[in-house]
């Protein structure tokens, strides 16, 4: 909830330091609004929201060190009731899931406007969620498919790398038949065609970041 005050305050997360600096002008400016706090990657966000109790986050999710996950898993560990609204480029069924799923309480594009990014700070407030309507769409046309399991994504991020079934038999301690059967359950998931379809569909959705 947001401070005493009824100043709503947020914690700005991200890499590229001019769109960090834009977000926290549109909020700064914003009546009812301002930024107690600015962050470039995953680390630096968790000390600044133990450091300031933000009321709303606002988070990128690909950042060095620390990635927005990993970032939305650390903070919600140890602050169950934080908000965070996921601001980033990457759209992708399986990594909107991910995201909603640790506790992020609304995932917009960047290519979402002012208003509808003040929007969703305020919305977080009261505890609802604002999805992207392009995101929207993206889920609602893979529900009901299957996701890939944690065997199948070390298989691919090996594919993804170029290596051969035989490497990766190897790296993995398993034998070609097993990659084989992996790599045929990938692609049937996955309705892809070949190996580079599965890892070109997989970034896509948001399965593997590379």
């Amino acid at each position: 909830m947001p401070s005493t005050d009824d100043t709503i305050r947020v914690l700005v997360v991200d890499d590229h330091p001019l769109m960090r600096d834009g977000l926290c002008a549109a909020i700064d400016s914003e009546q009812g609004m301002s930024v107690i706090g600015e962050a470039a990657e995953g680390t630096e966000a968790v000390a600044r929201y133990r450091q300031h109790h933000p009321d709303v986050t606002l988070l990128d999710l690909q950042m060095p060190r620390m990635d927005g996950l990993q970032a939305i898993t650390a903070i919600r560990d140890e602050f169950p009731g934080a908000c965070i609204v996921v601001l980033t480029t990457y759209p992708g069924d399986a990594r909107v899931t991910r995201a909603l799923t640790l506790g992020a309480t609304s995932y917009l594009l960047k290519t979402a406007g002012r208003a509808d990014i003040l929007r969703a700070i305020r919305s977080a407030t009261v505890g609802r969620h604002v999805i992207a309507p392009e995101v929207a769409a993206d889920v609602a046309s893979y529900r009901g498919s299957e996701a890939l399991t944690v065997r199948e994504l070390s298989v691919l991020r090996l594919v993804a790398e170029g290596k051969s079934n035989r490497t990766i038999a190897g790296m993995l301690n398993i034998s070609e038949d097993t990659v084989k059967a992996r790599m045929k359950n990938i692609l049937a998931k996955l309705d892809a065609s070949d190996r580079t379809h599965a890892v070109t569909t997989a970034v896509q959705r948001g399965f593997l970041d590379i």
